[in-house]
Order: structure tokens, then C-alpha cells, then sequence
């Protein structure tokens, strides 16, 4: 065989394997369609017992995983919905909503779940929905100039907040569809029309006992002020009187304001629920989020479903 016709068969091999490159990505780009065209309400909640009281509600579930994550649609209260995990975390809440955005048609966003109170006047097991969201763990780590002294580098001119030691909260950059310009932002807004809604639920009975533990007040629903998210389980009396007086916040958690960043990118209206399962350092004793989960858990879902059932 001559050294052309080697060489022909080299080149032929090459265009091949590089035409069947081609083939696997076209069919990467044909696995990211959607799996549903019904306009829907995505639910979701970071762990599995904070959607439990939901998927027993769900009415006419279909089963979709993407990602090994499960997506779930059917009807609650009437309403075309798709219920998932996100996974507890900014990135798996991030990661997941977007995940939801591009294979559903999505309509709305509605948080459910618990969290860790901040406001010394709310209680475990009451209901907040907070107005906006902020990420408080979006920091500077100064550098200590001076014994106890932390100052941000001179080009850092964001980080304007009153800090914690080394600590300087910043807002994050973010970008979308509608201002694809990028921009600082901290607070990422709830929906108003969704927050209207909330604002006039009534007589949902929220428990105040589970498994023979119960609360020494009835839990409440406060609709409206702050809630922070960050990458960390807060469990410090310090932090968290910190954190209300630096962002007035009635309650914190690990998901919410990732949600409420990718629905603003996104242009996707927002709302989240939830119950204080614990008070992120400021309860007597040790932290209560293991006895009293299954009571936040379950208000939250229930103040979820009077919100569906009166969304229009």
C-alpha cells in the first residue's frame, strides 16, 4: 500500500471519530429539552421531610429525573405544579432551580421549608415569607491592620456594611436577561403580587406539638421584612444578633437567596416560606432544629398550600 493511500485512510478515520464527536454532543444538546410543556408552578424544598407533606398532597404525579435529581409534576390545590429537591446549599439550590427552569415551563417559584429564626420576637414554628433576600455570607475576609481592626483593600469599594471581625458583607454581581448589563445587588425581591397574596392567608392552623413535643406558644404567620441565606448552618448567639442588627432579618437559612438570585436573572417570579425550626444560636440549650423539624416543616407546607390554593 502506498504512503497516500495510508495517509488517505488516516485522514478518513480522523474526519470519522471527529463526525461522531459531533453525533454525542448533538444529542447532549437534545437531552437539555423540555420534559413538559404545561405552564407550572415549581415547589421545592432543600430536604426530603420538608416536601413530604406536599408529595402526599400531590395529585396525578408524574416522575422525571434529570441530574439524579427527581422532578415530580401533578396538581396541588388545583394548580399545575412540579415539586423537587433543590439540595441543601447555595450551589444546590442554584444549580437545581436553574436545572427546573430549563426542562419545565415554569411560571412561578415557591419555596417551601425550614430555617433558623434571627428576630428575637419570632418563635420556633412560626411562618415567615419574607419580603426579600439577601446573601450575608457573601464576604470580604479583611485583614487585620491593627489588633482587632479589619480594613477592606482600597479597590474593594462595595463592602459598606458593618462588618463582623474580619467579616465585611458585599453584594453580589448579577446579570440578566432584561438588564444584561452586570449590576451589585444584595436584596433579591420577592414578588409583589405573590406577596399580596401571602399577606392574606388566614386560619391555617399551625401545630404546635409533634411526637410528644410541643411549643409553649401557637405559632404565627408574619408576612413581610428580611431573610438572609448563606453557605453555612448558623448555630451562634453572636452571629445571629449580628446578623438582625445588620440586616434586620427575621430569619436565615442555606437556599433561599440563591433561588430568589437565578429567579431575578431569569425573570421569574419568586416567593418562600418558611418555618423556624430553630433560632440559629439564641434558644436555651443546645440547638432545637432536631426536636422541632417536623413541626416547622409540616407549618411551612401548610401555609404553602393556603397560598396555592389562593393564587390566581
Amino acid at each position: 500500500m502506498t504512503t497516500i493511500r495510508w495517509r488517505f485512510l488516516i485522514a478518513a478515520g480522523a474526519l470519522a471519530l471527529g463526525l461522531s464527536g459531533c453525533a454525542g454532543v448533538s444529542k447532549g444538546i437534545a437531552s437539555t429539552t423540555r420534559l413538559d410543556d404545561a405552564p407550572r408552578i415549581a415547589v421545592l424544598s432543600a430536604f426530603e421531610p420538608e416536601l413530604k407533606l406536599l408529595l402526599t398532597r400531590l395529585q396525578g404525579p408524574v416522575k422525571y429525573s434529570v441530574n439524579g435529581v427527581e422532578f415530580t409534576t401533578g396538581t396541588l390545590e388545583g394548580k399545575p405544579v412540579v415539586l423537587f429537591l433543590s439540595g441543601i446549599s447555595m450551589t444546590n439550590a442554584t444549580m437545581n432551580t436553574q436545572l427546573v427552569l430549563d426542562r419545565f415551563r415554569v411560571t412561578n417559584i415557591v419555596f417551601s421549608g425550614i430555617a433558623g429564626g434571627v428576630n428575637p420576637s419570632l418563635h420556633v414554628g412560626d411562618v415567615t415569607v419574607a419580603a426579600q433576600w439577601g446573601q450575608y455570607l457573601e464576604v470580604l475576609m479583611a485583614r487585620e491592620t491593627a489588633p482587632g481592626k479589619y480594613t477592606a483593600p482600597p479597590f474593594i469599594t462595595d463592602a459598606t456594611l458593618p462588618n463582623f471581625g474580619m467579616m465585611h458583607p458585599r453584594p453580589v454581581e448579577v446579570r440578566s436577561a432584561a438588564h444584561p448589563q452586570i449590576v451589585r445587588k444584595f436584596w433579591f425581591e420577592a414578588d409583589p403580587k405573590m406577596l399580596e397574596v401571602a399577606r392574606g392567608i388566614r386560619n391555617v392552623d399551625l401545630a404546635n406539638c409533634s411526637a410528644g413535643k410541643c411549643l409553649p406558644r401557637k405559632p404565627q404567620l408574619v408576612v413581610g421584612g428580611n431573610g438572609v441565606s448563606g453557605q453555612a448552618f448558623m448555630d451562634n448567639k453572636a452571629y445571629r444578633e449580628y446578623t438582625y442588627k445588620t440586616f434586620q432579618a427575621n430569619v436565615l437559612d442555606m437556599e433561599t437567596a440563591a433561588v430568589g438570585m437565578v429567579a431575578y436573572s431569569n425573570g421569574v417570579p419568586y416567593i418562600a416560606f418558611r418555618s423556624l425550626s430553630d433560632l440559629a444560636g439564641g434558644g436555651d440549650g443546645e440547638n432545637e432544629m432536631g426536636t422541632f423539624m417536623g413541626i416547622a416543616a409540616d407549618n411551612s407546607a401548610k401555609v404553602m398550600l393556603a397560598f396555592l390554593a389562593a393564587w390566581k
